[in-house]
């Protein structure tokens, strides 16, 4: 993999990572478009999906600085810390997910794009009943409660598949739950930092006992990070402004052509 080609994964991973359109399937694809391949791929994966997270922190700063002084500034129950036990709620089937299933949801990477043209599929049919849904509900929706959290919890876990995108899956998820649109784009993106950090940690320290290797070169390593960090900034701020105003139906879209075509080409 070279600097441009790093480059280009790079703001295809940040801007999708947020976007409703799958980062892992739009990886997939673009490194089959590049004709990039090895085991250097998982590693560039690592690199950008920490870049992305990164940029989380740096557009939900507040929130996440709030929710840490009222989690650890305090010994009473506060607001704080009851969103902060709904987040670990959520986390839960992802962590089952990666503690027992890690080797067969990385066995789905890489081995063709028809599963992420179907998944893409599935991913606009989400966002188009949850926009449909949306908008027959007469009422303004409700706050993330502990059942939202396991059940937005369980549509993360089932995301790990390549094409079916993790930021769609869970909005739509939750929105289908009776979300208000103002809170579920941003639980969403706080549910997935600490399984995305914490995946990184061990992937890292898994590549320094030689237990993960990879011939990706120093340069088009950070090239990638800072190319996904900057572009997830910008994905990151217009997604939470995109559900605000009810637009999800655009990338249902976009990803229902994309699927096709993807499934078109792998058959024929």
């Amino acid at each position: 993999m070279n600097w441009l080609d790093a480059l280009i994964l790079g703001i295809v991973q940040g801007l999708t990572e947020f976007l409703p359109v799958s980062s892992s399937g739009h990886l997939e694809i673009g490194q089959a478009l590049l004709g990039t391949s090895g085991e250097e791929n998982l590693t560039f994966a690592i690199i950008v999906h920490t870049a992305t997270v990164l940029s989380t922190l740096v557009v939900l700063w507040r929130e996440v600085d709030r929710l840490f002084r009222g989690t650890f500034t305090t010994l009473q129950w506060n607001e704080e810390k009851d969103y902060v036990a709904k987040i670990l709620v959520s986390m839960v089937p992802v962590f089952v997910v990666g503690m027992f299933f890690k080797d067969q949801v990385e066995a789905f990477f890489g081995k063709g794009l028809l599963l992420v043209g179907v998944c893409l599929l599935v991913t606009a049919a989400l966002l188009a009943l949850s926009e449909w849904l949306q908008r027959k509900r007469k009422n303004a929706g409700h706050e993330v409660t502990y059942r939202d959290a396991i059940i937005i919890g369980l549509a993360q876990a089932c995301a790990v598949l390549p094409g079916l995108s993790r930021s769609g899956t869970t909005i739509a998820t939750g929105l289908l739950c009776g979300v208000k649109k103002e809170c579920v784009a941003q639980f969403s993106f706080l549910m997935v930092l600490i399984p995305i950090l914490g995946e990184a940690f061990l992937d890292l320290l898994k590549l320094l006992q030689g237990e993960l290797t990879g011939n990706l070169d120093v340069f088009p390593a950070l090239v990638g990070f800072v190319a996904a960090f900057a572009t997830g900034c910008f994905a990151c701020r217009f997604m939470i402004e995109i559900v605000r105003r009810q637009r999800l139906v655009w990338f249902a879209l976009y990803c229902a052509i994309v699927g096709t075509v993807t499934i078109i080409a792998t058959v024929c």
